[in-house]
């Protein structure tokens, strides 16, 4: 016999329900507008992947000494108006975070995002998560890394007289070989894939 149909609807939570729902149960979950999603747990090619890119951001941006700053897959991405919140692997900010207007529940501001590629939510992460990143005006750049594979897709915000974060133009290109290097201009880094992809078994 099946449930009544009311008890097959998901719940809607307010967003401090959903903080709760975090703290209480030692879990992160990203919020859609009311509804969550647990994030599962990733392979180790997933965990090694996601480790290297955050510790060779930390040096390379160490060694600058600037303003810039590498955050890991602990910390929200905010998008206020659309009441939803993400877990990125790891982004990139310069100058100050600009944070939510939930204090400490996600910045708003990374020029880079980055996520590593699984089966079930590589669809999610090049159609739906683009689709809300690239309205983030002060991203430049969006960077996806498969695992199976040594191979990156690179999304770069197109430089216009008149940006409009709605109307831009990205490039797209995909860089394949553990000989290649992973590079952002505008930050003066380079990455080798040989370092992304450290101890990874393919």
């Amino acid at each position: 016999m099946g449930l009544p149909k009311e008890e097959l609807q998901p719940q809607k939570l307010t967003f401090q329900e959903y903080i709760n729902l975090e703290r209480e149960n030692d879990q992160k979950y990203e919020y859609h507008d009311g509804f969550v999603i647990a994030m599962a747990g990733g392979t180790i090619n997933h965990s090694r992947i996601s480790g290297n890119i955050f510790g060779k951001f930390w040096s390379l941006l160490n060694e600058k000494g600037g303003d810039c700053e590498v955050l890991n897959s602990d910390t929200k991405l905010a998008f206020q108006d659309k009441k939803k919140y993400l877990y990125p692997d790891a982004m990139v900010v310069c100058g100050e975070v600009e944070e939510s207007e939930h204090k400490n529940h996600g910045v708003t501001n990374p020029i880079i995002i980055i996520e590593v590629l699984s089966k079930s939510t590589e669809e999610l992460d090049r159609e739906d998560k683009f689709s809300l990143y690239k309205q983030i005006p002060s991203l430049e750049y969006y960077v996806l890394i498969l695992q199976d594979k040594p191979q990156l897709e690179i999304y770069r915000r197109m430089k216009l007289e008149k940006q409009d974060a709605n109307k831009s133009l990205w490039q797209i290109e995909t860089i394949t070989g553990i000989e290649k290097m992973l590079s952002f201009p505008t930050l003066d880094i380079k990455i080798p894939f040989t370092d992304i992809y450290r101890k990874v078994e393919f």
